[in-house]
């Protein structure tokens, strides 16, 4: 009996061919492989160099349970669910059947880039690997109407399949998927098989995601739920200035002596206390008494350093001459010193944490056979595995990286440099000889955090007789991600961080002359990829004072929006969407049936691919900006599966408003001031808006979801809050000064 026939009888699952060796990892990816410089961001795709490699990606139990492996980390955006959705659709099978898995690190797995890397992030991940996905479920559905062809004794071209099923009409046959399997397997990969042209059954219809009973009933598995036989845990306590390591625990003793602990560690930049229990690990750990010090040739953060001298510093590099974005067109400079009227104004953004509701979190085997088991939730296997395997000094192939479900991410589960709980639980479970699992507190989580940047842009607008805008000059002085994490080649010629500037730059809006410079000025503080990235600032910014510059023309801001959108038809038709969802623009204010006194706001985005266009209606209540609705039309070219969006869009909102009302990281001597949420304020349940939300599919190249719906919030409740009150807005969050109404 040979190997399919056994696994067959025993019940286990079989491969749809024998599983293809998984190949060469590719080598150091940047960071910043989430955000791509503009250009490439189009060609982002991986094309379809792994799309038939059905085996490493598709396996059909004899129940006829189908696993999937998803190159791309679930961290709620979906992904699970709308990966599974596209290939059911050219598979023919039913989206219930499927159970789906993060991919272990593998090439066959790195969909992006020409097939050269993987990352969950940037909002790429369906629009970039959707026919990759058609192409793999359209080869596997082809490899079994092949088998039942063969066993019915019949043409293939007289076999279809409806879900699960290889049927033969004109003689009433039909065979399961989970029968074919031994067959399929000994056939030939097709390479001509291609997706289907007619009506789709699945793609583009809400279906119900994969995971919510798991997550409803508990028995979803995080990276903090982990356990493993034997296994210790540990807590740590960073050093209250990054940069310094610990030179002595001064108590060490002391801390070994308490109940249940194992040892006491010195790690790069932090004390570990590993115990038999969290709690106790966590209690002996915040009684060390640490010594902290400066390793030769590494940097500390200045005592001295704070938020609002860094601000001060953005400021005075507002008018530097510095390198523009790669959207320059005419002489902004020129035009605006011609223009019969210039308006100027400055705005700034604070710091922001993730604030992800799992704290950071990994647990760490070193096996008696030299391998290594990782499990930590990340946004990129293959770098992380690599990471390990240097943290262990062993081979990459020696190292498994397990990727559970992700409680929250935009960005937080890269790897910053080396204080991570990863390396942490590496160092550990090598000198325990035991497996550790590290857990981040709050506080520690809060400390160490690759934060958002704080930002700061000036801009100039210059206005012709007839109120249009001839000349929009910018500048961003400051450091995004992408330079802090990045080679200088990636930066271009000459270097501008597509991520400090992009939501000043690369605005849709027909204005013939405009630069937007970029003047480096780099952050002391570990910064790092947030939701929507650039955008969730610097379309504030420009949003806002395009609301200015039309008050200085004399016009309505939604009309002024409107008349310099020039011949877009797309553009218009989103605008006009946003504004018929909410039951026709007005900005007021105006009286609503409660009796308070209300506005809005308008302002348009264009993230990851995609168009977007918000309005939000506020008021005042207690001293504080109250947001009742916010209507948000979105245009991502082509969907999967609108339930997923429209939920994405409404967790945008959200998070949009939270981090404009009240979000806020400050320094202080060289240390983070907010350390927990009772000092680092979220949006409530009771403040969240009603969040309306229209898909308007215009058949451009698929765009993102999961970043596009949150810029324009900010600055579509802020311009809300100007014509209520008359005070305009230029730092956030808003809500850190008390309100009245006009």
């Amino acid at each position: 009996m040979n190997e399919i026939a056994a696994a067959l009888e025993a019940g286990r699952p079989v491969n749809l061919s024998r599983r293809a060796a998984l190949g060469a990892l590719a080598a150091g990816f940047s960071l910043a492989i989430g955000v791509p410089v503009r250009e490439a961001r189009a060609q982002a795709a991986g094309g379809l160099q792994h799309a038939r490699k059905v085996a490493s990606y598709i396996t059909i139990h004899p129940t006829g349970r189908i696993t999937l492996l998803n190159p791309f980390a679930e961290g709620g955006q979906g992904i699970h669910t709308a990966v599974a959705q596209i290939v059911a659709e050219e598979l023919d099978a039913e989206l219930t059947s499927f159970d789906v898995e993060v991919a272990p690190p593998g090439a066959d797995y790195q969909v992006l880039f020409n097939g050269t890397a993987r990352v969950t992030g940037g909002s790429f991940s369906i629009r970039n690997s959707y026919q990759h996905f058609r192409v793999l479920g359209a080869t596997a559905r082809a490899m079994l109407v092949a088998a039942g062809a063969q066993r019915l004794g019949v043409p293939a071209g007289e076999c279809a399949t409806v879900p699960g099923f290889v049927v033969h009409a004109a003689s009433n046959r039909r065979i399961p998927y989970g029968e074919l399997a031994q067959a399929a397997a000994a056939l030939p990969v097709p390479q001509d098989a291609q997706p289907k042209t007619g009506p789709f059954r699945l793609i583009g219809t809400p279906a119900k995601r994969l995971d919510s009973r798991d997550k409803a009933t508990g028995r979803a598995q995080y990276g903090i739920d982990v356990k493993v036989e034997d296994m210790l845990q540990a807590a740590v306590v960073h050093a209250p200035r990054a940069g310094a390591d610990p030179a002595e625990v001064v108590n060490e003793a002391a801390l070994r002596a308490m109940p249940g602990v194992h040892s006491v560690h010195r790690l790069p930049g932090a004390v570990a206390v590993v115990a038999d229990s969290f709690w106790r690990a966590k209690q002996a750990v915040a009684k060390a008494e640490v010594m902290w010090s400066a390793a030769a040739g590494q940097t500390v953060i200045a005592e001295d350093y704070s938020t609002a001298s860094h601000l001060e510093l953005l400021k005075s590099r507002a008018d530097a001459e510095g390198n523009p974005a790669r959207d320059a067109q005419g002489d902004a400079p020129a035009a605006l010193r011609a223009a019969p009227r210039v308006v100027t104004a400055d705005y700034d953004a604070p710091m922001l944490a993730h604030a992800q509701l799992e704290p950071p979190t990994a647990t760490v085997r070193i096996n008696a056979d030299g391998t290594m088991d990782v499990w930590t939730p990340n946004q990129a296997p293959e770098r992380f595995q690599q990471i390990a395997a240097r943290e262990a000094g062993m081979e990459p192939d020696k190292v498994r990286i397990h990727s559970p479900l992700m409680g929250g991410f935009f960005g937080r589960h890269f790897t910053y440099g080396s204080i991570h709980p990863m390396n942490q639980a590496v160092r550990l479970a090598r000198a325990t000889g035991r497996p550790v699992k590290v857990v981040w507190t709050r506080e520690e989580e809060f400390a160490r955090d690759a934060y958002r940047p704080l930002a700061f842009a000036r801009l100039r607008a210059g206005l012709d007789a007839s109120g249009k805008i001839v000349a929009l000059h910018a500048t961003v002085p400051g450091e995004g991600p992408v330079a802090q994490h990045s080679p200088p080649a990636r930066l271009g010629n000459p270097p501008v961080d597509t991520s400090a500037v992009e939501g000043v730059a690369f605005k849709p809006y027909d204005i013939p002359n405009r630069r937007v410079d970029w003047v480096r000025v780099p952050s002391p503080v570990n910064i790092g990829f947030w939701r929507s990235v650039g955008h969730s600032m610097n379309d504030f910014f420009y949003e806002c004072f395009l609301d200015e510059v039309a008050e200085a023309a004399g016009q309505d801001p939604f009309a002024f929006r409107m008349a310099h959108l020039g011949n877009s038809a797309r553009l218009r038709n989103l605008l006009n969407a946003v504004a018929d969802l909410s039951g026709g623009w007005r900005r007021g204010p105006f009286d609503a049936a409660d009796g308070s006194r209300r506005a809005r706001g308008i302002a348009m985005a264009s993230p990851f691919g995609s168009e977007v266009a918000t309005i939000a209606e506020v008021s005042i209540r207690d001293a504080e900006v109250a947001v009742h609705d916010v209507w948000v039309a979105i245009d991502p070219g082509s969907i999967v599966n609108p339930a997923i969006i429209a939920a994405q869009v409404e967790s945008a909102v959200a998070i949009g408003l939270s981090s404009a009302a009240f979000e806020e990281i400050t320094f202080e001597n060289g240390r983070p001031v907010q350390r927990n949420f009772d000092s680092y304020r979220i949006l409530s349940p009771r403040e969240m808006p009603k969040v309306h939300v229209r898909i308007v599919e215009s058949g451009a190249p698929m765009g993102g979801i999961g970043e596009p719906g949150t810029p324009g919030v900010p600055p579509a409740v802020a311009n809300a809050v100007a014509a209520l009150t008359g005070r305009r807005i230029r730092s956030l969050p808003f809500n850190k000064e008390r309100w009245g109404q006009a």
